[in-house]
């Protein structure tokens, strides 16, 4: 496997420059301003990072890093950041943490492994323009081919052709990532600043909890919109039961039956009062409209077990409408079936292929007067631009081949 020490400013190579004490204050004054615009900014970001205990690491630290509780800098490095930049670092710092690159590692190579989290993490500060890239100073890992990627599948591809080039001419890691077992000379010592942090198993597991309790806080505390994507797809995992897309498209589509009183079907328990109350009814009729994006990977087969699982569905009731249609830039192949015509439903054929415009949708819809009661879009969630109308209707998009990818409203659900 190609060389790769990650970061040219490795140990032994940490600049000696010595700073005043007033030399050092200036250093802290800045990251405290760093963490006060990204909570003016960025509160997600900002919220974590105050949490962090600042911890000047100079002698072992050659840029940046974090145990989960504390930043460790080193004074030369961030003398050399603007403040913006410094935002950047802290953000870095604080996506690592929210993601457990390093409790996520297991097995892996150590070298890929901490190339693919700062891909995975570069690349989502970047679509938020998160502070500035340093450039001036360090070339980071970041390619936009890896945008909406999980740390695993990002490693998965380094790593299939890390024996044919140089890793080193991909970039440089922007820290120093801590295993929190100390360094590989065994020079370990407590968590206290005066080297690199050692922890004990307990220690690891108490930080991830409190990560994880501070991180939904934060994003509580933030507001809807204000968090990435990928880091909405974990909170939901922590904080929302695993709901298979089978079971949430069935919740989706009976959510829509809308139920009503009547007397023609009395409630048997009012009967002991002497008082006749109207009985509960259900409408047996559902209106739906499903989408297939044909700029992704969407197979015939799992199409057919797709429309397969609406039809299943939908045979359950009375009466239904589906409209259904393929769309990439613009829709395709638009049908309309009722329980009339249910077995020709199976039959659908996918139609189309080409560039991504999830808006063509909403327009379809507005144009031809279809208001569903439930939208379903199946998906490889890559929009060209918006993702739609949120406000049009209901939406419940399943996505397929990632499930880092979260839509920004409506509900989520995963193809597997």
């Amino acid at each position: 496997m190609s060389q790769t020490t990650s970061n040219k400013r490795a140990k032994g190579q940490i600049e000696k420059k010595e700073f005043t004490q007033s030399e050092k204050n200036k250093i802290v004054d800045k990251l405290i301003t760093a963490r006060v615009g990204l909570l003016l900014r960025h509160p997600f970001f900002g919220n974590l990072a105050t949490r962090l205990t600042l911890v000047d690491a100079t002698d072992w630290c050659s840029t940046l890093a974090t145990d989960g509780r504390k930043f460790y800098y080193n004074n030369d490095f961030v003398n050399k950041l603007t403040p913006k930049q410094t935002e950047f670092g802290f953000a870095h710092e604080v996506l690592h943490n929210v993601f457990d690159h390093m409790g996520r590692r297991e097995n892996r190579d150590p070298d890929v492994s901490n190339i693919a989290a700062d891909f995975a993490v570069n690349q989502i500060l970047v679509d938020e323009k998160i502070g500035e890239v340093p450039s001036n100073i360090i070339k980071i890992f970041q390619d936009n081919r890896y945008r909406g990627w999980s740390y695993e599948k990002i490693y998965d591809d380094i790593y299939e052709k890390a024996d044919k080039i140089d890793l080193s001419k991909l970039g440089e890691l922007l820290d120093e990532h801590l295993s929190g077992d100390g360094d590989e000379d065994g020079n370990d010592s407590e968590n206290n600043g005066s080297g690199r942090p050692r922890l004990t198993a307990e220690e690891k597991k108490a930080i991830r909890d409190e990560i994880k309790e501070a991180m939904i806080a934060a994003a509580q505390s933030a507001g809807a919109g204000k968090v990435p994507a990928g880091v909405k797809r974990l909170i939901q995992d922590f904080t929302e039961p695993k709901i298979d897309w089978r079971q949430l498209l069935r919740m989706n589509i009976q959510s829509v039956i809308k139920s009503n009183f009547s007397f023609s079907r009395p409630n048997r328990k009012s009967q002991h009062t002497g008082a006749m109350l109207p009985g509960l009814m259900n409408e047996d009729t559902i209106d739906i409209a499903v989408s297939f994006d044909m700029s992704g990977s969407i197979t015939n087969e799992m199409a057919k077990e797709m429309i397969s699982e609406v039809k299943g569905i939908m045979d359950e009731y009375k009466d239904f409408k589906l409209k259904l249609w393929c769309f990439d830039t613009k829709v395709y192949n638009f049908a309309e079936f009722t329980s009339e015509n249910a077995d020709d439903l199976l039959s659908y054929q996918l139609k189309g292929g080409g560039g991504t415009d999830f808006v063509c949708n909403w327009e379809f819809m507005k144009e031809n007067d279809i208001q569903p009661k439930r939208f379903i879009m199946f998906t490889d969630g890559y929009p060209c631009g918006s993702w739609g109308d949120e406000n049009y209707c209901e939406t419940l998009f399943i996505i397929h081949d990632t499930d880092s990818i979260v839509s920004p409203f409506g509900q989520t659900a995963y193809y597997k």
